[in-house]
């Protein structure tokens, strides 16, 4: 029996996912199904890719991932399944792959649709679920789908760099309110190059020391750590960071409508750090 994960923007509050799940347990799919999240914002890549990446890594090779993520971007002529590092990734030809990737995969094929179809999120299912069975049941991926296919490419979100500063992006903002930016432990480091530094966001607010655990420093007080996931987090001890700051959720809309210049909401959506 092979694990299944299953991650959308669908949300809980309706019938869709116990659908969906229905579809993909159809006689003959010997699947185990392990939710990863299902409250993504919707439209939001860089935060889908920071949770999938994040949580894909933890399962062993013949995992199947499926991302039910945007999934209408556009008309879909067809979906893609991919086949990384001996795991196997089903969503919508959108770029987000390639984002959670964080470069091309190393096999990619596309699903075909029936064109005469209701092409909705239950009949979508249904294609992913036949195409994860067979690949179950022992066949190449080119024997799935259409591996001459070209996919779309949307580059992962990436901080900015300076000589003495490094500027990331809040990406996800968890149930605890903590923040998490697109900086890593390897990117802060290679930037850092062993020289103090300085936490900056909002107005006035520094830290300029990264903490191991939330209970480093006293109850109610700001701190810095590196996730389990390795990305750079701004938390409050026994607090919410998010709303105590103001601190928002990047959006790549709002990036567009602002360049070149920060709008006000981008104020609240940016980390940077400054190295001395």
């Amino acid at each position: 029996m092979s694990l299944l994960t299953l991650t959308s923007d669908i949300g809980q509050q309706d019938y869709l996912i116990g659908a969906v799940k229905g579809q993909l347990l159809q006689p003959g799919n010997n699947f185990t199904i392990v939710d990863i999240s299902h409250t993504l914002s919707p439209f939001n890549y860089p935060q889908a890719a920071y949770i999938c990446r994040s949580a894909f890594k933890s399962f062993l090779p013949g995992t199947f991932h499926l991302v039910l993520v945007n999934l209408f971007h556009e008309k879909p002529a067809h979906l893609l399944i991919a086949e990384h590092n001996g795991q196997y990734i089903g969503c919508a030809d959108n770029g987000l792959l390639t984002m959670i990737l964080e470069e091309l995969p190393q096999k990619v094929a596309g699903l075909p649709l029936d064109p005469a179809a209701q092409k909705n999120t239950l009949y979508c299912a249904g294609v992913f679920a036949k195409a994860f069975a067979a690949l179950q049941a022992g066949k190449k991926l080119e024997e799935v789908g259409d591996c001459s296919v070209s996919i779309q490419v949307k580059n992962t979100l990436r901080p900015l760099l300076g000589n003495t500063w490094i500027e990331g992006q809040i990406i996800f903002i968890d149930n605890f309110e903590n923040v998490v930016v697109n900086i890593t432990r390897e990117e802060f480091e290679e930037q850092r190059r062993g020289r103090s530094f300085k936490i900056m966001f909002t107005r006035d607010e520094i830290i300029d020391r990264i903490s191991d655990t939330y209970a480093d420093v006293p109850q109610g007080e700001k701190l810095a750590l590196f996730n389990a996931a390795g990305y750079l987090e701004i938390a409050v001890n026994q607090g919410n960071a998010a709303g105590l700051f103001g601190l928002q959720g990047f959006s790549e809309k709002q990036q567009e409508a602002a360049a070149p210049y920060y709008s006000k909401n981008m104020f609240y959506q940016t980390v940077k750090v400054f190295f001395e």
